[in-house]
């Protein structure tokens, strides 16, 4: 049993460290003790995520037959049933260990199980429903493992957070979400520019966004900044040793935004990266800020067109 826990969680942190780059970069910077149970969490969401996105050859009821396959096999390991699986026993011990709340995990699944019959989405509150699954419960999720010294205080900034992070990848992914048919910018965002789906299409093939387009991106950057202002008290609320970590993550994510803004906005010219050089020089400043220092946040967000506040469901 113990050499199958440890490579579970070894398979984790291989998943981690070759898709999750920039947090993987940040979760570094982590107690020793902590880093296995973030990639813990890490491993489960992005298996999840494989299992929608990356068997698209097979038709959407094949896709979810896999995904309800694995979700089964997760509970029955939350009820004590003996896994056959590379990762869930890692999860299943770090929820375990942490008293994990459960249900954020079945709200996730949810979510990915959005994903295999969803396209897009009308409104803003119907895209953030969604990422209340995709995005906001990770937030949750890792609070207890990072600490906190008032867990109560920090949750909804952690969950702010969460959504941060994925608005940013949602605007810096437009192109690649659009070729597996799925728009996450909301359609009344769309119709407040005059851009329709089939512009999107286009500028994609075209490698170039319109005017109205880039207009559109940078609201989205707005709307994002204002999730990471929200998030931002959070940080300092966390235990000493995980506020380098968070801080981290918070700036090389926020710096992703900083990159849209520098291409002018168009996100279809070259994929939006943060170079390797500002990553180190984040983390260095990060082991350098003394513990209870207020974070950066991203901006300015654009002012003639500042979306409403942020909401997070749940």
């Amino acid at each position: 049993m113990r050499t199958d826990l440890t490579a579970a969680y070894e398979r984790c942190r291989e998943l981690h460290r070759r898709h999750g780059r920039t947090y993987y970069l940040a979760t570094r910077l982590l107690p020793a003790w902590k880093r296995r149970h973030v990639h813990a969490l890490y491993g489960f969401t992005r298996y999840a995520d494989e299992i929608v996105d990356r068997t698209d050859q097979l038709p959407p009821a094949a896709r979810a037959a896999r995904l309800a396959e694995w979700s089964d096999r997760f509970v029955a390991g939350l009820h004590g049933a003996a896994v056959d699986d590379p990762l869930l026993p890692a999860v299943l011990h770090t929820i375990a260990a942490f008293d994990l709340d459960t249900a954020d995990f079945s709200t996730f699944l949810r979510s990915m199980a959005m994903d295999l019959t969803v396209t897009s989405y009308d409104t803003y509150n119907d895209l953030l429903d969604y990422m209340d699954g995709s995005a906001a419960v990770i937030g949750s999720m890792m609070l207890p493992i990072l600490g906190s010294s008032d867990r109560a205080a920090a949750r909804e900034p952690a969950r702010q957070l969460g959504l941060a992070f994925q608005l940013t990848n949602f605007i810096r992914d437009v192109a690649e979400d659009l070729e597996r048919g799925r728009v996450y910018l909301p359609g009344e965002d769309l119709d407040r520019f005059g851009v329709t789906r089939d512009d999107l299409v286009t500028a994609a093939a075209r490698r170039a966004a319109s005017p109205r387009i880039q207009e559109l991106i940078e609201y989205e950057v707005g709307r994002a900044q204002l999730h990471y202002a929200a998030a931002a008290p959070g940080v300092v609320l966390l235990t000493p040793g995980s506020q380098t970590c968070i801080r981290t993550a918070y700036q090389l994510y926020g710096g992703i935004l900083d990159e849209v803004a520098a291409a002018d906005y168009d996100v279809f010219a070259r994929r939006a990266v943060v170079p390797n050089w500002r990553r180190a020089v984040v983390a260095a400043r990060a082991l350098l800020t003394a513990p209870g220092t207020p974070v950066v946040v991203p901006g300015p967000r654009p002012p003639a067109l500042a979306p409403r506040p942020p909401a997070a469901t749940g």
